[in-house]
């Protein structure tokens, strides 16, 4: 995830004394927000636990510990979160094959190929992809995963300011509005409380998408977990996003202007699978609902 509160404003891209300054151009694509040497190691940041959940190894000690916690009480924690991934990659597959050739991923992640832009260029070769992210290792990597073919910027942003991330200079930069954009708010919005409005995020992120445009959603979920679902919570406690798990009818409202393309809001498995399902007598249960909308 990202969209947490490990944030800071002051963009320092164009500080370096020894450089020349940037263009607005370059400075829009490639703003960090911050130098890396300013991650806080010491508390589990959810983004780096998902990237230990997929088997990375872009993560600290506070992070896998937090990690192999929820592990313990969910066992499935690892392939929820590889189904979640394989997900995203269908919708954008999905998207890029409607026409969409624009995407805003907000909460991007540590990134893991393939990313979204590589995902969407498989089908649309010009597809331009506006990275969002909260975490500083993220923009770290941006560089080198991200961002280094053109066409693709990141920038550090808090979905719980999203009039902030609509108004970013690599928004205006890299998307236009009067085209269909997806939207990604892919495992992200379970890092949202209730009191910080979720819904109303998400109003105001879709507001200004045109016709034809998409929202391609999961959050994590207690539907097939109750019984250690609501302890797996205490894992995120001190992390820098606590964790707020949702039931299905309390996701659904999030897809309010949009239809849901079928089948709908499903276990993440089940949305548009392109190989065999896992068998229900393994015991895996994908503790993701996942969908995507399009707008009429």
């Amino acid at each position: 995830m990202s969209g947490g509160t490990e944030r800071k404003t002051t963009d320092r891209t164009d500080l370096d004394p020894q450089g020349p300054p940037e263009s607005e151009r370059s400075r829009a694509l490639t703003d960090k927000g911050f130098p890396a040497e300013e991650i806080d190691t010491s508390r589990p940041h959810p983004a780096r636990m998902y990237d230990y959940y997929l088997g990375g190894k872009d993560n600290y000690e506070a992070d896998r510990e937090a990690a192999e916690m929820v592990i313990h009480m969910t066992p499935d924690a690892r392939p929820s979160a590889r189904a979640n991934r394989d997900f995203m990659q269908r919708a954008v597959r999905y998207a890029a094959g409607q026409g969409i050739r624009q995407f805003v991923d907000i909460g991007t992640g540590i990134p893991t190929s393939p990313n979204t832009h590589e995902v969407a260029r498989s089908v649309v070769p010009e597809a331009r992809v506006a990275y969002v992210d909260n975490d500083p290792i993220v923009a770290a990597h941006a560089g080198a995963r991200l961002t280094n073919t053109g066409n693709a910027g990141f920038f550090l942003g808090d979905v719980r300011e999203p009039e902030t991330i609509l108004e970013h200079a690599t928004i205006r930069e890299l998307i236009d509005f009067d085209e269909p954009v997806a939207l990604m708010l892919v495992a992200l919005l379970h890092f949202v409380r209730d009191d910080e409005d979720p819904a109303g995020i998400v109003r105001t992120l879709t507001k200004n998408l045109p016709a034809g445009s998409l929202l391609i959603l999961s959050h994590g979920t207690t539907d097939f977990h109750r019984d250690v679902d609501a302890d797996a919570g205490e894992a995120y406690k001190n992390a820098t996003s606590t964790l707020t798990l949702r039931g299905k009818p309390e996701i659904e409202p999030f897809f309010e202007g949009f239809s849901l393309v079928e089948p709908g809001l499903v276990q993440v498995p089940l949305w548009r699978p392109d190989g065999p399902l896992v068998q229900e007598g393994e015991n895996v249960r994908i503790a993701f609902w996942g969908g995507v909308g399009r707008k009429g």
